[in-house]
């Protein structure tokens, strides 16, 4: 049975689970039915983040045009155009054992491709969630629905791993930007073209 997050929660995730290595963090959602005349094209990120806050290099940001990591510790497992159907819609593996130790969180994180151009925010989106799995065995620890609680934003901080005392937490966020990618890559330290 997984743990329900609400928002702003924190739970322990390598605490209660022993020997935990291999995760699978799923992103889902479901889109609103109406016709804007354009495809609904969420993308989910990754951000591998020092004790500021940043992103040390451009290298640290996981996403659907650097889907690895170097040390091999995060990793998308690519870009879902429609988030049609039901489940996971992006997945991103991570190996706790392997994420080096400058980084001290990995942000999650869920933007609307080109929404300005397509006139589109996360009040057209539903149902949205975030999901942590153990790999070795399949099954799901960790839930968190955000539910209905974004209008206007194109990006959403969905949660985060973090290192406490030598084992990893995991905290519901559920925290919108607008300004889509290029707010978020800018609040972690990336520069964007």
């Amino acid at each position: 049975m997984p743990i329900n997050l609400s928002k702003g929660q924190k739970v322990d995730l390598t605490k209660g689970n022993p020997g935990l290595k291999n995760i699978m963090v799923g992103l889902g959602w479901d889109v609103n039915v109406y016709d804007s005349g354009a495809s609904f094209d969420l993308d989910a990120a990754a951000f591998m983040l020092g004790e500021n806050g940043k992103c040390p290099t451009e290298q640290e940001f996981i996403f659907y045009g650097n889907l690895e990591h170097k040390s091999g510790s995060v990793k998308h497992l690519g870009d879902n155009l429609t988030g049609e159907g039901d489940g996971d819609d992006e997945q991103i593996q991570i190996d706790l054992s392997m994420i080096p130790a400058n980084v001290a969180k990995v942000a999650f994180t869920v933007t609307i491709y080109d929404a300005e151009v397509r006139r589109q925010n996360f009040g057209q989106v539903s149902n949205a969630f975030i999901r942590i799995v153990d790999e070795a065995t399949g099954t799901e620890l960790i839930r968190y629905d955000l539910g209905e609680d974004f209008s206007i934003e194109t990006a959403v901080v969905v949660g985060e791993l973090y290192r406490h005392n030598g084992e990893w937490k995991f905290n519901a966020i559920g925290s919108g930007f607008q300004g889509g990618l290029a707010a978020l890559c800018g609040h972690y330290g990336i520069e964007v073209a």
